[in-house]
């Protein structure tokens, strides 16, 4: 699914509009750079941990003010510039709303996905 249709899927929730003031969005590209490595990235190899990614998901859903938490990432090969992992959080009030996408995002990214990256040779 693309950040656009997580959207959509929340905004037919029953309760979305008593309760959602605000949508954060992150949609994570792989980057043809290295934060660590002065050669060009050609393609990483990525493998989450689903069963992580949802505890992690679910954990963030149950804070006050949250209405909805989607996330989903990519596995195997990836080249610069594919998707790697999408996330939408919905709540009341942008003081909620972005801490909470923030927090998922640097969760996720730190317990639960693995990725070794590739160079240009």
């Amino acid at each position: 699914m693309n950040v656009q249709d997580m959207i959509e899927a929340i905004r037919r929730e029953p309760g979305f509009a008593d309760n959602v003031g605000m949508l954060a969005a992150h949609n994570g590209v792989v980057r043809g750079f290295s934060r660590t490595h002065p050669s060009t990235v050609v393609g990483i190899e990525v493998k989450p941990d689903y069963g992580r990614i949802e505890r992690i998901r679910r954990e963030i859903e149950a804070r006050p003010g949250i209405f909805r938490v989607l996330a989903e990432a990519e596995e195997g090969h990836l080249k610069p510039g594919d998707d790697l992992l999408r996330m939408v959080v919905a709540g009341d009030i942008r003081e909620r709303v972005l801490p909470a996408l923030s927090d998922l995002l640097d969760r996720i990214k730190s317990e639960a996905i693995r990725k070794k990256e590739f160079f240009e040779t």
